[in-house]
């Protein structure tokens, strides 16, 4: 298997000190942030607990990501880190921005791109949310065709795919050469947690990237929540996620997308791929 960061869990460092410090810590890939970039520095800068989504410098721009998709592929080219993925938040409905996504990806020779599905409120029934998912995904299958570049969609919490068994409704009927799986079993802590192995066999081929994160429940206030820990301390037990991946044959990226906040970026840089590396000696 290879290692790669999802930039959102790098805020504090621009697009070349990231790409310097993945090679520095023993990197092979980065999973590039794609949204609306920082501008300018804000009148009030947010908690830092905040930075990973509103202050978050190693964010590319999604209105100018074509342009300088080939100066962006340049500095990885530069460090020797490959562009493993592109992660927007867009959605499935929304073609013309992830076509220039897809476009940006192929310049860049990055293999993926990640697109989110609707969120579940209980607001639209499943069954129709579920049936205006696949139709908009039908559009994007020979856009990723054209493009060389898969459509992945991401196993989240309070998304319409929290657990495997959902995302397997929802891909199953797509050819998984253009059309996969992000599985996160962090994610999973918050909610559909099941049997990572039972998972794995399940998706099997559609599971084409990894995020690695974790997660414990804490009671605060009298109230139950999910709360992000370091990657060795959660719920999620990350020797057995490694274990049923292997057991599928799989050797893709695992990509770290830590929002713990107790060690330092770079602290959390060193340590989660040694702690990853030495449960796969295990």
């Amino acid at each position: 298997m290879k290692f790669s960061v999802f930039t959102v869990s790098t805020p504090d460092y621009d697009l070349e000190q990231t790409v310097a410090k993945l090679k520095a810590f023993g990197y092979d890939g980065v999973e590039w942030r794609v949204a609306d970039a920082l501008k300018e520095e804000p009148e009030a800068i947010p908690p830092k607990e905040r930075w990973y989504w509103s202050y978050n410098k190693s964010t590319l721009e999604i209105g100018t990501i074509e342009k300088s998709a080939a100066a962006i592929k340049s500095v990885c080219d530069r460090h020797g880190i490959e562009i493993c993925a592109l992660a927007s938040y867009l959605t499935p409905e929304q073609t013309k921005p992830i076509e220039r996504v897809l476009n940006a990806a192929q310049i860049m020779g990055c293999p993926r791109i990640r697109v989110n599905v609707p969120r579940y409120t209980g607001d639209v029934n499943y069954h129709v949310l579920l049936e205006k998912t696949v139709h908009d995904i039908k559009v994007l299958v020979p856009l990723a065709k054209q493009y060389g570049v898969k459509v992945n969609f991401e196993i989240h919490m309070g998304n319409m795919i929290p657990s495997a068994s959902a995302a397997y409704r929802l891909v199953s009927d797509f050819d998984s050469r253009y059309i996969g799986i992000i599985h996160d079993a962090g994610n999973m802590v918050h909610e559909g947690f099941e049997q990572y192995k039972m998972g794995a066999e399940l998706l099997k081929e559609y599971i084409d990237h990894v995020h690695i994160k974790n997660a414990k429940w804490v009671k605060e206030g009298g109230a139950w929540k999910a709360k992000w820990c370091p990657i060795w301390e959660g719920i999620a037990n990350l020797k057995n996620l490694l274990t049923a991946l292997q057991s599928i044959g799989y050797d893709g990226y695992l990509s770290f997308e830590d929002f713990s906040n107790e060690q330092s970026t770079d602290q959390k840089l060193e340590n989660n791929i040694a702690y990853i590396k030495s449960l796969l000696l295990e």
